[in-house]
């Protein structure tokens, strides 16, 4: 058991300590009870904690402020131990469940990693960024460029960020767009719309799991992210069709849809020369145009990458 005599150590101590309970007094000298409960809530890393206020305040106005605070039951002064332990130990099992649910969701976001997906937790109301593990603070860092994302950054384990920042514009859009029809294809169970960030040969796709939180505003939501990088693609044209890796890229883009004018500027050449590199592709594939190109390429692709999206 940890002991504060005022509301800055209380804070302090329950930062680094995260008790599974608070036993708060709500008048102390300095920052009183109530502004302790309020910070406590309004972190992240303690919000979980449940609080019980000990106070000599027994006017209905002083007990629902003592619950708007954030505290889950109070105890009237002068203390008698037997209550408040019983009190207590209410409280401190629903703590530990809590506790462990939160352990074994980590657990399993760290598996998601693991295998190559990452996952974040989004507030719909104000969108902003609750949760992630760290590859998908990895990726986030990689498809987008705002600050907040790299505000956000959690313990490498993946932990509720300490400041909570706005996760990106496109997801946060994206997500309150699905919204209304979740109800919908949760009946039909259809998998909702995913997002899709492109760079380059890389793609990062973002699927709708679960809500997380309250719905109140919208909920928070588990979103899983997962990369799709067609290098391997690119590898197996040139290899393939014996071209050179550049020769290789321009296919790719090609199969693609991309236009001469594109392709130059995603390879940062110029378009005639992305013209020369086409011409070479089509004497090697043994056709004249563009879409006899793409067709052979698309056929060969398919048997080694089914899942590739032209």
């Amino acid at each position: 058991m940890l002991v504060a005599t005022s509301g800055e150590t209380a804070l302090a101590r329950a930062a680094q300590a995260l008790p599974d309970v608070v036993l708060l007094d709500a008048m102390m000298p300095g920052m009183d009870g109530f502004e302790v409960a309020r910070r406590l809530k309004a972190t992240p890393a303690t919000a979980h904690i449940p609080i019980i206020f000990m106070t000599g305040l027994t006017e209905t106005e002083h007990l629902e402020a003592a619950l708007a605070a954030g505290g889950v039951d109070y105890v009237t002064k002068p203390i008698k131990p037997r209550e408040v332990l019983a009190r207590m130990n209410v409280h401190l099992q629903g703590a530990r469940r809590a506790r462990q649910e939160m352990r074994q969701a980590g657990q399993a976001r760290n598996a998601l990693d693991a295998f190559g997906y990452a996952s974040i937790t989004v507030r719909a109301s104000d969108g902003r960024l609750m949760w992630q593990t760290a590859l998908a603070r990895t990726l986030l860092r990689d498809y987008f460029t705002e600050p907040a994302v790299e505000a956000a950054a959690p313990e490498e384990r993946g932990v509720p960020v300490s400041s909570p920042a706005l996760a990106p514009a496109p997801v946060v859009d994206w997500l309150r767009a699905q919204l209304p029809r979740v109800p919908e294809w949760a009946a039909q169970q259809i998998e909702p719309p995913r997002l899709v960030v492109e760079q380059g040969a890389r793609r990062l796709s973002f699927s709708l799991h679960q809500q997380t939180g309250d719905s109140e505003g919208g909920g928070d939501w588990l979103i899983v992210m997962r990369e799709v990088s067609d290098a391997a693609v690119i590898e197996a044209l040139a290899l393939g069709f014996k071209l050179t890796a550049r020769e290789a890229e321009v296919l790719y883009w090609l199969l693609k849809g991309k236009t001469n004018r594109d392709i130059g500027d995603i390879l940062g050449s110029s378009p005639a020369t992305v013209k020369k590199h086409l011409e070479r592709v089509y004497v090697k594939l043994g056709v004249e145009t563009r879409t006899a190109a793409a067709g052979i390429a698309m056929a060969r692709i398919r048997q080694t990458h089914p899942q590739f999206e032209g």
